[in-house]
C-alpha cells in the first residue's frame, strides 16, 4: 500500500497498464513531455518511449477518432480529452462511433478505449474550463460512464475500464485530484492525512464497475452522490447530524440500483446531488428510477441539490457549487416533510 492522491493513483493505473499489456497506448495533448496539465501521465512517456505515450494536435475529435480506429483494430488506448468542456468536438465520435460499433457490426468489432475527462469545477477555471457533461453520456447506449471520489477507486476503476471492451467515459473531478476538500472553499481538509481513502494499492487490482459504495450507514435518509459531491454530502451530515447513509454511485452507467434501492426502503427518504446543472441533469433520471422502485416506501418527496441552471461563473464559484449548507436545507426540509 502507498498514500497516493487521485492525481498520482490515476497515473499509477496506466503505468500499471502500460506494462501488463503492451496493446496499451496513452495519448492527447501535452500529455507526454509534458505530463498532462494535471501532470497525471508525468514520467510515462520517459519511461514507455514515445511510440506508447504520445502528444497530439489540439484536435479532440481526431484523438478519439484516432483512439476508435485503433481500439477496432485490437489496440486499447487510454486517450484523454484535456478538460471535459473540450469534449464537444469528439461528442460526435464518441456517440455515433465509439458507442456503436460493436451493434452496428454485429459484434464483428469492438472498442476498447477509455476517455479520461477531468470535469467539474473548483479550481476556479470559469465557463470553459468547469462543465459537468456526465448526462450528455448517460444518455447514450453502447457507453459505461465512471466517475470517482477517492484515490482507491479511481486506480481501480481505471484499471477495469482499460480493461473492459467497450468503450468507457471516465470522469475525474478535479477539485479532488490533490486530495479532499472540506466542502466548503478551497481548501484541503485537515483529515486528508489520515484519510482511509488515500491508502491505495501499488500494484494491480481492479473494482467491479457498476457497483456503488455506502461511504456512510444512516437510517434517516438516503443521499445519493457521486464525484466531488460526496465530500459535500459529508460536511453536510457532520452540520446538521442528520443520520443519512451517503451512497457513493461512482458507476453512473450501469448503474447499481440495487444498492440504492434497498437503502431507500429501509429509510424512506432520498436526496440526490450532483454539481451539473438542474435542468436535464442526472438526478432526474435518478430521481425517476427512485420513485418507480420506492413508491410505497417513501415518507417524503425526492429533493435534488445541483448546480444552477446558468453558465459555469467565473466569479462566485462557491455560490454555484451545492454547498454544506445548501445540502443541509434539503436534508432539514426533507426529515420535517
Amino acid at each position: 500500500m502507498a498514500r497516493m492522491t487521485m492525481i498520482e493513483a490515476i497515473r499509477s493505473a496506466m503505468d500499471v497498464m502500460l506494462e501488463r499489456d503492451q496493446r496499451t497506448v496513452i495519448f492527447g495533448e501535452d500529455i507526454g513531455y509534458f505530463g498532462g496539465v494535471f501532470r497525471c501521465t508525468a514520467g510515462l512517456q520517459k519511461k514507455y518511449g514515445i511510440e506508447r505515450v504520445f502528444d497530439t494536435p489540439i484536435n479532440e475529435s481526431a484523438i478519439v477518432g484516432l483512439g476508435i480506429g485503433m481500439a477496432a483494430y485490437g489496440m486499447r488506448p487510454c486517450v484523454e480529452i484535456q478538460f471535459a468542456d473540450y469534449m464537444y468536438p469528439a461528442y460526435d465520435q464518441i456517440t455515433q462511433e465509439a458507442a456503436r460499433i460493436r451493434h452496428r457490426s454485429n459484434q464483428d468489432f469492438s472498442c476498447p478505449i477509455t476517455i479520461r475527462m477531468p470535469t467539474g469545477g473548483g479550481i476556479f477555471g470559469g465557463q470553459t474550463h468547469s462543465q459537468s457533461p456526465e448526462a450528455l453520456f448517460t444518455h447514450v447506449s453502447g457507453l459505461t460512464v465512471i466517475q470517482p471520489s477517492t484515490p482507491y477507486d479511481a486506480k481501480g476503476l481505471l484499471i477495469a475500464a482499460m480493461e473492459t471492451d467497450d468503450p468507457v467515459i471516465f470522469l475525474e473531478p478535479k477539485r479532488l485530484y490533490n486530495g479532499p476538500f472540506d466542502g466548503h472553499h478551497a481548501t484541503k481538509s485537515k483529515s486528508w492525512a489520515d484519510h482511509p481513502a488515500g491508502e491505495v494499492p501499488e500494484g494491480y487490482y481492479t473494482l467491479p464497475i457498476g457497483k456503488a459504495e455506502i461511504r456512510r450507514a444512516g437510517a434517516a435518509v438516503t443521499v445519493l452522490a457521486y464525484g466531488t459531491m460526496v465530500f459535500v454530502a459529508e460536511a453536510a451530515v457532520a452540520e446538521t447530524g442528520i443520520d443519512a447513509e451517503i451512497i457513493d454511485l461512482r458507476s453512473l452507467l450501469p448503474l447499481d440500483i440495487e444498492t440504492i434501492v434497498a437503502s431507500v426502503k429501509k429509510t424512506g427518504r432520498c436526496v440526490v446531488i450532483h454539481e451539473a446543472t438542474k435542468t436535464g441533469g442526472y438526478a432526474g433520471e435518478l430521481i425517476a428510477e427512485v420513485q418507480a422502485a420506492c413508491f410505497y416506501y417513501l415518507q417524503a418527496p425526492i429533493a435534488r441539490v445541483t448546480g444552477w441552471d446558468v453558465p459555469y461563473p467565473h466569479a462566485q464559484e462557491w455560490d454555484y457549487f451545492p454547498g454544506p449548507a445548501r445540502v443541509g436545507r434539503a436534508l432539514i426540509e426533507t426529515m420535517e416533510a
